[in-house]
């Protein structure tokens, strides 16, 4: 999870979406209550940031990142580079902003743009959905309720 407030937004809408969605009544009009066999959350692991060190460190950002052991799935995403970059220049006031992580990337060469995005790293957000001791529906284990609550992600500056 990015710690860019409309990501965070969504996450939470996200997690709370899948809660809904199996709770039985909660909305009938949509069909009987389901679950969805796992979650997870977009993320950036320790490692795999390198390459963004030398944009953050003239800008003084964080990202927001996790041990590597908690990133259980990548997926490349070098054959969507074209589209993944039109859809983030997409937002034109990012990349007019000095610190923007948009502007900051556009200044870059295409490989070393194509290094860093060209992998999604995801961290799953536990069994979705959880019962509790009593059979009734509880919050999934890990789930964000509000940003800097989920185990593990750390806020560091790349200097």
């Amino acid at each position: 999870m990015t710690g860019h407030a409309d990501h965070r937004r969504t996450h939470q809408a996200t997690v709370l979406a899948v809660e809904a969605a199996a709770l039985p009544g909660l909305h009938p009009e949509a069909g009987e209550p389901w679950s969805v066999g796992a979650l997870y959350a977009a993320t950036h692991p320790d490692s795999g940031v390198s390459d963004l060190a030398p944009l953050l460190a003239g800008v003084d950002k964080s990202l927001l990142t996790v041990p590597d052991a908690y990133v259980t799935a990548t997926v490349d995403v070098t054959q969507y580079l074209n589209r993944k970059w039109a859809a983030i220049c997409s937002h034109r006031s990012q990349l007019a902003g000095a610190r923007a992580l948009p502007a900051l990337l556009s200044r870059l060469d295409r490989p070393v743009r194509a290094r860093i995005l060209g992998t999604e790293y995801f961290t799953p957000v536990g069994p979705v959905p959880f019962r509790d001791s009593a059979g009734g529906p509880a919050l999934c284990p890990g789930a964000v309720r509000e940003p800097g609550t989920y185990p593990g992600v750390r806020r560091g500056k790349w200097s």
